[in-house]
């Protein structure tokens, strides 16, 4: 019996526009990875399959219990609520804290029936998890590697028979990465992984590809998939150079047949004008020529119909790759300090003091454990928090790029988003800085939260490096999301932006890729 399945399941937009359609799965098999590029609409497929969100059309038949992580927590960072009331604890802590003032009540008793220990066993969990070891700490005061971690040991210590877990390694720093690895071995139900970090797809037993010629299948895990696709890519590869080849002998047979025609055609003229043959011979020698030339230009008008056939046939197997982009605007480098920071303590976080200096044209990676405070740091450069102690002195505009994408208005239009962000852009600089990161034609009208994660971060990124006043960036985590051809192309102009940027991140070969100088 399939732990879930999908059959002809097609989303249209509100506008007509189709995602994707005639889709049909079976997962029959306990780990299994959905991969595909930014924008083919893994994660919408995830909501379906997870039914938060129905199909235009087709049938799907799910488990009876399933939970689904999803990359962007919005909802924990608005809320207000404790990582207790979170994980639906903080009932049983406060009738404890009842019981040990005093109130000696049948029901709050029954409240906490033999959780005795919740409050010792809860700290420790947290503790454990790199966590605030305090049930009442505000979620939203957590990193998002923090957020990630909370929300995932809640899947994983649930009782559903399938978790759906779309880029659950996004924002997770090693020491995390290894305990997700350990929870979905250890953890007894299904999983549905949507991922491009490959180590965790190496775990998968099965690897769905998304995209744009539907749903394939492929067996074994990651590694055995990739070999398959660049198997199968060379044989292509190989079949399209072998029809090209016979179209290019086939114009040269052509051009040869042609020639010889001439020749005899010339030879046939020569002779008629010297009158050393029959008139009537002469006729029916060139009704002869005629008819065989006829014959000959049909059959390589076959022949070339049959190749450019062959060749349509072999390309439509191609996987269609939209033309990924990141442009940078160039800003003047300088090697001025425009960062100042002396023996200062973090409000909460790591509280070794902390001493830097940032010149105007550095490319710095911040790295560290989720919590130690690196998204702190960047929200104190900012104004939004303040050093315990210690002096900060900043000489330059700063633009912040967040992990959640919050500059970007979900219900605006995209092209909307890109010109009310940077005052002063003419609407056709904004449509080809647009055309440039594969947003092209109408797609520009569409509200931006039809965008993949990918997508966001490369329009997020064109927004922050088209300020007016040409800001130093700060960066958090914006390799998050992407595939793995948007994470190289997004190293490059990073690599290539001529301005300074504090970088956080915690893949180490992406941020060596991006040019960063110091740790």
């Amino acid at each position: 019996m399939p732990i879930l399945q999908a059959y002809n399941i097609c989303h249209q937009f509100d506008n007509g526009d189709i995602l994707f359609q005639q889709l049909s799965c079976a997962m029959t098999l306990p780990r299994v990875g959905l991969v595909g590029n930014n924008g083919v609409g893994k994660s919408v497929l995830a909501a379906i399959l997870s039914g938060q969100q129905m199909p235009t059309s087709g049938t799907l038949n799910l488990p009876k219990s399933l939970a689904i992580y999803r990359q962007q927590p919005v909802q924990l960072l608005s809320s207000g609520l404790s990582v207790a009331q979170f994980l639906g604890k903080d009932q049983v802590l406060a009738a404890l804290e009842q019981i040990a003032a005093g109130d000696y009540a049948e029901q709050t008793f029954d409240v906490v029936g033999e959780q005795w220990d919740l409050l010792e066993r809860l700290t420790e969990q947290l503790r454990d998890l790199g966590l605030p070891p305090t049930p009442d700490f505000p979620c939203s005061r957590l990193s998002g590697g923090q957020l990630a971690i909370l929300q995932l040991w809640q899947l994983f210590d649930s009782e559903a028979q399938l978790l759906i877990l779309d880029e659950p390694s996004n924002h997770l720093d090693v020491h995390a990465k290894q305990w997700l690895l350990e929870s979905m071995r250890a953890f007894n139900g299904a999983i549905l992984l949507i991922s491009h970090d490959r180590e965790l797809l190496r775990e998968m037993q099965e690897i769905w590809e998304l995209s744009e010629l539907g749903l394939q299948i492929f067996g074994g895990n990651y590694d055995m998939y990739a070999a398959r696709q660049r198997t199968e890519r060379q044989a292509l590869a190989r079949q399209l150079a072998t029809v090209d080849k016979q179209k290019q002998q086939l114009a040269a047979q052509t051009q040869r047949s042609r020639e010889k025609a001439q020749q005899r055609a010339a030879q046939g003229n020569k002779i008629r004008k010297e009158g050393g043959q029959p008139k009537i011979l002469l006729d029916g020698k060139k009704d002869k020529a005629s008819a065989r030339t006829a014959n000959q230009h049909k059959n390589v008008q076959l022949r070339q119909t049959h190749l450019q056939q062959k060749a349509q046939a072999l390309k439509a197997r191609e996987v269609p790759l939209k033309r990924q982009a990141f442009y940078l605007a160039d800003s003047q480098s300088c090697s001025r300090n425009v960062i100042s920071i002396c023996n200062a303590v973090l409000p909460f976080g790591s509280q070794q003091p902390l001493t830097l200096q940032v010149a105007a044209d550095d490319k710095v990676h911040l790295t560290g454990k989720n919590g130690c405070g690196k998204s702190t740091l960047l929200k104190i450069l900012q104004g939004q928090l303040s050093f315990k102690v210690g002096e900060l002195q900043l000489n330059t505009p700063l633009y912040y790029l967040d992990q959640h994408f919050s500059v970007i208005q979900p219900e605006m239009s995209i092209l909307d988003n890109l010109m009310q962000c940077c005052q002063g852009m003419l609407i056709t600089d904004a449509r080809i800085l647009l055309a440039g990161i594969g947003l092209r034609r109408d797609s520009v009208f569409c509200p931006a939260i039809r965008l993949s994660g990918g997508e966001l971060m490369k329009l997020a990124m064109l927004i922050a490096s088209h300020q007016a006043a040409q800001p130093f960036l700060l960066l958090d985590e914006p390799d998050n999301h992407l595939d793995l051809e948007a994470k190289i192309l997004l190293a490059q102009a990073l690599f290539n932006y001529r301005g300074g940027f504090i970088l956080i991140s915690h893949d180490t070969d992406f941020a060596r890729a991006a040019g960063v100088s110091d740790n």
